[in-house]
């Protein structure tokens, strides 16, 4: 196991800043997800997050801590990715910038929900989701919202606010991000069916 130098960083809750134990990855690389025809509900929906994830275009597959933090080396805080979790338990990890460097931040799947791994007291306290690209949406918002916010004394928050694309998304996945940023209900847009088709096909905004 990596060493995990930023316990006690923080992350937006729905209410207030939450505090989180921050675990390192391991370096070994995780076991890709495969299912070409879930069977059962749980494989369907992680088979959708998935897809999400791949369609958002800041999901880096099976990449390790330490090549994390070299791709987010130069970046700025709040700069964030996601990548397959080293660890057996989870599958996801986010990692991202704090102001005082690279950290990363488990994903828990549990009775069908997504969401942060924290210390038992406050895992209860979280909120979960259906979908890995709506967790991140969720902390994002907050992290807009709440970026000017000063974090109690002695502590790091955890902003998530860029996402750090793979490879330079295409301009039809900009504009879509930008349309859903705006405008929730894409089928009351003057747009022909198939661009409606092609918003709804990735409705989050990030």
């Amino acid at each position: 196991m990596e060493p995990d130098p930023w316990r006690g960083v923080l992350v937006l809750g729905a209410d207030d800043w939450t505090h989180l134990s921050m675990t390192c990855q391991s370096s070994e690389s995780a076991d890709t997800i495969e299912s070409d025809s879930p069977a059962d509900p749980e494989q369907r929906r992680v088979a959708l997050a998935m897809k999400e994830l791949q369609n958002a275009g800041w999901y880096w597959g099976a990449l390790t801590a330490t090549e994390a933090k070299d791709v987010l080396r130069d970046a700025a805080e709040g700069t964030f990715l996601v990548r397959d979790s080293s660890q057996r338990d989870f599958l996801f990890t986010i990692s991202a910038v704090t102001s005082a460097g690279p950290t990363n931040l488990r994903i828990r799947y549990d009775g069908a929900k997504f969401k942060l791994d924290s210390v038992v007291p406050v895992r209860p306290k979280l909120q979960q989701f259906d979908s890995v690209v709506r967790l991140v949406e969720h902390y994002v918002q907050l992290s807009r919202t709440a970026a000017s916010s000063a974090p109690p004394n002695g502590t790091v928050p955890l902003l998530l606010t860029r996402p750090a694309y793979v490879a330079v998304p295409p301009l039809q996945h900009l504009s879509r991000v930008a349309i859903n940023r705006r405008a929730r209900r894409v089928g009351d847009l003057p747009l022909p069916n198939r661009l409606k088709d092609y918003l709804a096909d990735y409705f989050y905004n990030v």
